[in-house]
Protein backbone atom coordinates (compact mmCIF):
# COMPACT_ATOMS: atom_id res chain seq x y z
CA UNK A 1 0.00 0.00 0.00
CA UNK A 2 1.44 3.75 -0.86
CA UNK A 3 1.92 5.72 1.79
CA UNK A 4 0.76 9.14 1.89
CA UNK A 5 3.24 12.15 1.66
CA UNK A 6 0.75 14.39 2.58
CA UNK A 7 -1.54 15.10 5.55
CA UNK A 8 -4.95 17.27 5.45
CA UNK A 9 -4.31 19.90 7.89
CA UNK A 10 -7.30 19.84 9.83
CA UNK A 11 -8.07 23.76 11.43
CA UNK A 12 -9.31 23.76 15.01
CA UNK A 13 -12.10 26.14 16.25
CA UNK A 14 -9.44 29.06 17.57
CA UNK A 15 -7.70 29.13 14.11
CA UNK A 16 -10.98 28.75 11.87
CA UNK A 17 -12.03 31.85 14.27
CA UNK A 18 -9.36 33.55 14.09
CA UNK A 19 -9.20 33.19 9.93
CA UNK A 20 -12.95 34.30 9.53
CA UNK A 21 -13.19 30.46 8.33
CA UNK A 22 -16.99 29.96 9.09
CA UNK A 23 -17.45 27.03 7.88
CA UNK A 24 -14.79 25.25 9.62
CA UNK A 25 -16.03 27.27 12.77
CA UNK A 26 -19.80 25.45 12.23
CA UNK A 27 -18.32 21.91 12.19
CA UNK A 28 -16.57 22.25 14.95
CA UNK A 29 -19.34 23.96 16.67
CA UNK A 30 -21.22 20.53 15.87
CA UNK A 31 -18.91 18.20 16.79
CA UNK A 32 -19.23 19.97 20.34
CA UNK A 33 -21.97 21.28 21.97
CA UNK A 34 -22.60 24.50 20.97
CA UNK A 35 -22.09 27.15 23.77
CA UNK A 36 -19.22 25.34 25.29
CA UNK A 37 -17.39 25.51 21.59
CA UNK A 38 -18.13 29.06 21.43
CA UNK A 39 -16.45 29.88 24.59
CA UNK A 40 -13.91 26.82 25.31
CA UNK A 41 -10.36 27.90 25.47
CA UNK A 42 -7.18 26.81 24.42
CA UNK A 43 -4.25 26.14 26.33
CA UNK A 44 -3.65 29.46 27.03
CA UNK A 45 -7.03 30.61 27.44
CA UNK A 46 -7.92 32.09 24.71
CA UNK A 47 -11.31 31.16 23.16
CA UNK A 48 -12.72 31.41 19.85
CA UNK A 49 -14.45 34.95 20.86
CA UNK A 50 -11.11 36.49 21.47
CA UNK A 51 -9.79 35.17 18.45
CA UNK A 52 -12.56 36.34 15.93
CA UNK A 53 -12.40 39.69 17.65
CA UNK A 54 -8.91 39.47 17.24
CA UNK A 55 -9.29 39.15 13.64
CA UNK A 56 -12.40 41.65 13.10
CA UNK A 57 -14.06 38.66 11.73
CA UNK A 58 -17.41 40.07 12.93
CA UNK A 59 -19.73 37.23 10.65
CA UNK A 60 -17.94 34.73 13.16
CA UNK A 61 -18.57 36.84 15.88
CA UNK A 62 -22.12 37.40 15.03
CA UNK A 63 -22.82 33.15 14.57
CA UNK A 64 -20.56 32.62 17.31
CA UNK A 65 -22.89 34.74 19.60
CA UNK A 66 -25.75 33.02 18.42
CA UNK A 67 -24.80 29.60 19.54
CA UNK A 68 -23.75 31.03 23.01
CA UNK A 69 -20.93 33.14 22.72
CA UNK A 70 -20.23 35.34 25.63
CA UNK A 71 -18.65 39.03 24.57
CA UNK A 72 -17.59 39.42 27.94
CA UNK A 73 -15.91 36.14 28.26
CA UNK A 74 -12.31 36.01 30.20
CA UNK A 75 -9.18 34.47 29.41
CA UNK A 76 -6.61 33.75 32.52
CA UNK A 77 -5.51 37.65 32.69
CA UNK A 78 -9.09 38.70 33.05
CA UNK A 79 -8.91 39.97 29.29
CA UNK A 80 -12.48 40.35 27.30
CA UNK A 81 -12.67 39.99 23.30
CA UNK A 82 -12.89 43.47 23.83
CA UNK A 83 -9.05 43.92 24.87
CA UNK A 84 -8.00 42.86 21.71
CA UNK A 85 -9.82 44.06 19.01
CA UNK A 86 -7.53 46.09 16.05
CA UNK A 87 -10.21 48.58 15.10
CA UNK A 88 -13.28 50.22 15.97
CA UNK A 89 -15.56 48.49 13.62
CA UNK A 90 -15.05 45.41 15.83
CA UNK A 91 -14.87 47.37 18.81
CA UNK A 92 -18.35 49.10 18.28
CA UNK A 93 -20.18 45.74 17.18
CA UNK A 94 -19.09 44.02 20.50
CA UNK A 95 -20.25 46.98 22.72
CA UNK A 96 -23.30 47.22 20.85
CA UNK A 97 -23.43 43.35 21.49
CA UNK A 98 -23.45 44.07 25.35
CA UNK A 99 -19.45 43.78 25.63
CA UNK A 100 -18.59 45.97 29.17
CA UNK A 101 -16.34 48.78 28.38
CA UNK A 102 -15.93 49.70 32.21
CA UNK A 103 -13.88 46.95 33.76
CA UNK A 104 -10.47 45.90 34.43
CA UNK A 105 -8.45 42.89 33.48
CA UNK A 106 -6.47 41.59 36.14
CA UNK A 107 -4.02 43.92 36.03
CA UNK A 108 -6.09 47.11 37.21
CA UNK A 109 -6.13 47.32 32.92
CA UNK A 110 -8.99 48.88 31.61
CA UNK A 111 -10.01 47.89 27.56
CA UNK A 112 -9.30 51.66 26.33
CA UNK A 113 -6.05 51.58 28.62
CA UNK A 114 -5.24 48.39 27.06
CA UNK A 115 -5.03 49.70 23.64
CA UNK A 116 -3.91 53.24 23.66
CA UNK A 117 -0.26 52.09 22.57
CA UNK A 118 -0.94 50.02 19.65
CA UNK A 119 -4.34 50.98 18.80
CA UNK A 120 -4.77 54.46 19.79
CA UNK A 121 -7.90 55.37 17.48
CA UNK A 122 -9.71 52.19 18.98
CA UNK A 123 -9.06 53.29 22.72
CA UNK A 124 -9.96 56.95 22.19
CA UNK A 125 -13.77 55.53 20.92
CA UNK A 126 -14.23 53.57 23.98
CA UNK A 127 -12.65 56.59 26.28
CA UNK A 128 -15.67 58.43 24.35
CA UNK A 129 -18.19 56.11 25.43
CA UNK A 130 -16.68 56.21 29.20
CA UNK A 131 -17.08 59.99 28.69
CA UNK A 132 -20.67 60.02 27.93
CA UNK A 133 -21.52 57.90 30.71
CA UNK A 134 -19.50 58.97 33.21
CA UNK A 135 -17.85 61.90 33.98
CA UNK A 136 -15.05 60.21 36.41
CA UNK A 137 -14.26 57.54 33.79
CA UNK A 138 -14.05 60.33 31.29
CA UNK A 139 -11.42 62.46 33.54
CA UNK A 140 -9.54 59.32 34.93
CA UNK A 141 -8.34 58.40 31.02
CA UNK A 142 -6.91 61.51 30.53
CA UNK A 143 -3.24 61.08 30.07
CA UNK A 144 0.14 63.74 30.58
CA UNK A 145 -0.22 66.03 27.30
CA UNK A 146 2.47 65.24 24.66
CA UNK A 147 5.05 67.36 23.54
CA UNK A 148 2.52 67.84 20.44
CA UNK A 149 -0.15 68.97 22.20
CA UNK A 150 2.31 71.45 23.96
CA UNK A 151 4.04 72.83 20.95
CA UNK A 152 0.65 73.48 19.83
CA UNK A 153 -0.48 75.71 22.81
CA UNK A 154 2.50 77.53 22.42
CA UNK A 155 1.67 77.95 18.95
CA UNK A 156 -2.05 79.46 19.60
CA UNK A 157 -0.98 81.75 22.02
CA UNK A 158 1.98 83.13 19.71
CA UNK A 159 -0.85 83.41 16.85
CA UNK A 160 -2.77 85.27 19.08
CA UNK A 161 -0.80 87.57 20.19
CA UNK A 162 0.39 88.44 17.24
CA UNK A 163 -3.12 88.43 15.70
CA UNK A 164 -4.29 90.71 18.91
CA UNK A 165 -1.00 92.94 18.03
CA UNK A 166 -1.58 93.72 14.50
CA UNK A 167 -5.60 94.68 15.79
CA UNK A 168 -4.25 96.56 18.43
CA UNK A 169 -1.75 99.06 16.02
CA UNK A 170 -4.55 99.18 13.48
CA UNK A 171 -6.52 100.61 15.59
CA UNK A 172 -4.30 103.10 16.97
CA UNK A 173 -3.03 104.41 13.64
CA UNK A 174 -6.56 104.63 12.49
CA UNK A 175 -7.93 106.60 15.67
CA UNK A 176 -4.27 108.32 15.45
CA UNK A 177 -3.47 107.52 19.06
CA UNK A 178 -0.62 106.36 20.80
CA UNK A 179 -1.02 101.88 21.09
CA UNK A 180 1.73 101.39 23.53
CA UNK A 181 -0.80 100.98 26.96
CA UNK A 182 -3.24 98.99 24.93
CA UNK A 183 0.11 96.39 23.86
CA UNK A 184 0.97 96.04 27.43
CA UNK A 185 -2.33 94.60 28.13
CA UNK A 186 -2.65 92.84 24.69
CA UNK A 187 0.64 91.14 26.18
CA UNK A 188 -0.17 90.72 30.14
CA UNK A 189 -3.49 88.81 28.88
CA UNK A 190 -0.92 86.50 26.63
CA UNK A 191 1.28 85.84 29.24
CA UNK A 192 -1.20 85.14 31.95
CA UNK A 193 -2.60 82.72 29.84
CA UNK A 194 0.15 80.92 29.19
CA UNK A 195 0.90 80.79 33.11
CA UNK A 196 -2.42 79.45 33.39
CA UNK A 197 -2.37 76.96 30.26
CA UNK A 198 1.29 75.24 31.64
CA UNK A 199 -0.37 75.10 35.06
CA UNK A 200 -3.11 73.44 33.94
CA UNK A 201 -0.47 70.97 32.00
CA UNK A 202 1.60 70.15 34.47
CA UNK A 203 -0.87 69.55 37.26
CA UNK A 204 -2.69 67.30 35.07
CA UNK A 205 0.64 65.41 34.40
CA UNK A 206 0.89 65.34 38.01
CA UNK A 207 -2.54 63.40 38.69
CA UNK A 208 -1.72 61.13 35.72
CA UNK A 209 1.91 60.07 37.75
CA UNK A 210 -0.07 59.93 41.22
CA UNK A 211 -2.90 57.27 39.33
CA UNK A 212 0.50 55.40 38.27
CA UNK A 213 1.71 55.70 41.86
CA UNK A 214 -1.50 53.86 42.67
CA UNK A 215 -1.11 51.03 40.47
CA UNK A 216 -0.34 49.23 36.65
CA UNK A 217 -1.77 51.53 33.88
CA UNK A 218 -1.05 49.55 31.04
CA UNK A 219 0.47 45.76 30.62
CA UNK A 220 2.47 43.71 28.09
CA UNK A 221 0.17 43.45 24.83
CA UNK A 222 -0.41 39.45 24.43
CA UNK A 223 0.71 38.34 20.45
CA UNK A 224 -1.98 36.63 18.13
CA UNK A 225 -2.34 33.14 19.18
CA UNK A 226 0.15 31.05 17.16
CA UNK A 227 -1.41 28.23 15.48
CA UNK A 228 1.41 26.25 16.53
CA UNK A 229 0.14 26.54 20.21
CA UNK A 230 -3.63 26.09 20.01
CA UNK A 231 -5.11 22.59 20.95
CA UNK A 232 -7.40 20.81 18.54
CA UNK A 233 -10.71 21.65 18.91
Amino acid sequence: MPVPTRVRYEKNIWVAAGDGDLERVRVRCMLMRAALSANIPDENTYTPMHAAASYGQLHVLDYLVSKGGDVNITDNDGDTPLYVVENIETARWLVEHGATVERQNSEGISPAQYLEEDFPEVAAYLHSLTATTDPASAASSLTQPSQHAQNLASEHLTSSLIQSVQDVMQRAEAEGRNPDEELRQVVGRTVLEGVVTGYGMSTLGGQRRENAEDGPTEGPKRTRMDDGNNGQG
